[in-house]
């Protein structure tokens, strides 16, 4: 009987795993953290060694608000001057207090410290950068994300990073990326608890405004908790849950929108953990040809072919619990393991 149903379950899978690629774009298509139209050509242009495209979007990042923005560009600009910044030293030299250089250089000196086997000793000695940074611009909560990311590394008690936190929310109350950097504080990882770091993501996403990605911070607690292992049908709830209100925000925008792309790949990460095969399935097409590293560098070196793979398998798991025939293929009958 198993070999029969095994065989039954092959057929499917051959039957429908071809028509499940419909609005999936082809594997050449696909791109790993693909900046958007307004950063790509200062990454073109530091490249070539030179800064002024960079300066101007995040001057006018900073002019207009643009908070969230600003703090993916600032982490996008820092990556790429990880190992090529002669850009940024040429900004630097040009302007030595200009508040998005400044910015711009303490995350990546946070993000090389980081990456040291030196990482506590050094991230100490960020601490008068990043403070330069925050001086910059008053306004700014960027520097405060990444002074939350150095309060994580350093090992700051928790009066310390109360601090740091209403500095962060003082100055945008909902903003992503100080909430992301908060919850890793919390997280059993670091210095909270799977509980500490599911209260904080599940209030923050209760008082998030609509459409804001602040309400798949639960989903990201989620994450964090199923790489810890060890689930408890309390907290499995706790999961399903924060998966329907990320399904819920990434049904806001739409398909192939570069900017939910990270929830969305999450998503799809958690969903393919929990054996949610067709919710699964409909994220990767909701997250068209945009791949990023997170959360698939959490299982490889190889984020982009692990992403492929996983969507690859996703549609085998849809198509082997599809019924082998239905009415509509010519009467066949569909069979008592169909």
């Amino acid at each position: 009987m198993s070999l029969i149903r095994a065989l039954i379950s092959t057929a499917r899978m051959l039957r429908h795993t071809p028509r499940l690629a419909d609005g999936l774009p082809p594997d050449d298509a696909v791109l790993l953290d693909a900046p958007d139209d307004r950063l790509a050509p200062a990454l073109v242009t530091a490249a070539l060694g030179e800064y002024e495209h960079a300066a101007k979007l995040l001057a006018t990042t900073r002019e207009s608000a643009e908070w969230e923005n600003r703090d993916r560009y600032v982490v996008r600009l820092a990556a790429f001057a990880h190992n090529r910044d002669a850009w940024l030293g040429r900004w630097l030299a040009a302007s030595p207090g200009d508040p998005d250089a400044l910015v711009v250089k303490a995350e990546l000196g946070v993000r090389r410290a980081w990456e040291s086997p030196a990482r506590v000793e050094l991230l100490r000695e960020m601490g008068p950068l990043i403070g330069a940074a925050a001086e910059g611009d008053p306004r700014d909560p960027v520097p405060w994300r990444i002074a939350l990311d150095h309060a994580r590394g350093t090992h700051a008690g928790h009066e310390d990073f109360e601090t740091l936190w209403g500095e962060a929310v003082r100055r945008s109350s909902h903003h992503y990326g100080c909430h992301v950097a908060a919850l890793q504080y919390l997280s059993a990882q670091w210095h909270g608890s799977h509980e500490e770091c599911f209260d904080f993501a599940e209030r923050a996403a209760e008082d998030a405004l609509p459409g804001s990605l602040v309400k798949a911070l639960p989903m990201r607690a989620a994450f964090s908790r199923m790489m810890g292992g060890d689930l408890t049908s309390v907290t499995a709830e706790r999961i399903d849950a924060a998966c329907d209100e990320a399904i819920r925000l990434s049904s806001v925008y739409v398909v192939g929108d570069p900017w939910p792309a990270e929830v969305r790949n999450l998503l799809a990460y958690v969903l393919v953990g929990r054996h949610q095969w067709d919710e699964a399935l409909e994220q990767f097409r909701l997250i068209g040809p945009y791949a990023t590293s997170f959360p698939w560098t959490s299982l490889t070196d190889d984020p982009l072919g692990q992403f492929l793979e996983t969507r690859d398998g996703v549609r085998l798991q849809v198509a082997s619990g599809m019924p082998l025939w239905n009415r509509t293929d010519g009467g066949r009958p569909r069979g008592h393991y169909a």
